[in-house]
């Protein structure tokens, strides 16, 4: 497919205060029958905007093949011609999965800010373990992502700032990508268009990512906590898809296989990622002036903030065999990348 470019988009993008009160009007737009998955922490809140669905089910903690499969076989037996995922990254990603196992429309309805993943035609599937299994990469993205943002300024504002993580990382990402000529989610060339919203996701969240902060941690909706949430969620996910990723999201998938880590967001230690292929790149004004913007956030910035207080080498090691493994996604960079350079940036972190 040499010569074509691309980008992808979600199916329908709905933000604003109050948009959870119009759920079952548009679930019954797409399909009568829904299985609605649940984040525990949200579901006895929002049991009464659930009572058109068919079956409403507690997702069981993390995105994983068992996970997928005990939900699916639940909407088949139950008839569904719809899956509803309510929650944070791992609840919305399993949805987005049983849906593509069944061939059925997604509606996502994310109650944090805290990574892109609503958007996004991609699961991250984990094992039994807590380790990262592989990125499940799917046939289409969600038909409808409906975002309450004062659903999300309720919230604590710590996974606002793991979503400014995350989005972080989309603008360095896509333009190692653009810079290097590898392939976005589609297997082509970004777009022209796909790299202007991952820059603009970049300058919206340095721009207005400290108040928004404020904003949220007020539980109060303003124009600019707005902004941030639809970089978050919208602007990173179309950057990431179509402009592609990088080093960033391989050092995260590394951080997961260290036990210590698993307690810390995925913005959180996507961050950490991005501190760290700055330090590999040698880009010290960029580097200092990230670590300032994440300090500000309340983004974590060393090592021993997400739980590796003590790295040995073999935990760095490790670390770095998984981000450096053949086809991983570090191998986007337009310089090659060695297990000694992410083990080294790594250190400097620690």
């Amino acid at each position: 497919m040499a010569g074509l470019t691309g980008i992808r988009f979600p199916g329908r993008y709905i933000q604003g205060p109050g948009a959870m009160d119009q759920l079952g009007r548009f679930s019954q737009d797409i399909s009568p029958s829904a299985l609605a998955i649940v984040d525990p922490f949200v579901d006895d809140l929002v049991q009464d905007q659930l009572d058109f669905a068919t079956l409403r089910e507690r997702h069981g903690g993390d995105c994983t093949d068992a996970e997928i499969a005990r939900l699916a076989k639940l909407a088949q037996q139950a008839g569904c011609t719809q899956i509803i995922g309510l929650g944070g990254g791992k609840v919305v990603d399993t949805a987005k999965a049983v849906a593509e196992q069944l061939d059925l429309p997604t509606l996502i309805v994310p109650t944090i800010a805290a990574s892109d993943a609503p958007c996004s035609a991609l699961a991250v599937v984990y094992g039994e373990d807590g380790k990262v299994d592989r990125d499940l990469f799917l046939k289409r993205g969600p038909e409808l992502v409906l975002v309450d943002t004062q659903m999300i300024a309720n919230a604590p504002a710590r996974f606002l700032a793991a979503g400014i993580g995350d989005a972080l990382a989309t603008w360095f990402e896509a333009e190692s990508c653009r810079q290097s000529g590898a392939v976005n989610c589609l297997g082509l060339t970004g777009t022209g268009l796909a790299y202007m919203v991952a820059r603009n996701c970049f300058d919206t969240i340095s721009q207005h990512g400290p108040q928004a902060m404020l904003d949220c941690a007020a539980d109060s909706v303003t124009s600019t906590l707005e902004n941030v949430i639809e970089a978050n969620i919208l602007m990173s996910c179309i950057g990431f898809e179509s402009g592609g990723v990088a080093t960033a999201h391989a050092i995260h998938h590394g951080l997961c296989e260290l036990d210590e880590v698993h307690h810390a967001l995925h913005g959180e230690k996507v961050a950490i990622g991005v501190l760290a292929g700055l330090l590999m790149q040698d880009r010290k004004a960029e580097f200092k002036q990230i670590l300032a913007f994440c300090d500000v956030i309340g983004l974590r910035t060393k090592l021993a903030h997400i739980g590796i207080d003590a790295p040995t080498d073999d935990m760095l090691s490790r670390v770095a065999r998984r981000a450096c493994r053949p086809g991983e996604i570090t191998h986007n960079e337009p310089f090659p990348v060695t297990e000694t350079m992410v083990r080294d940036a790594l250190s400097a972190l620690a």
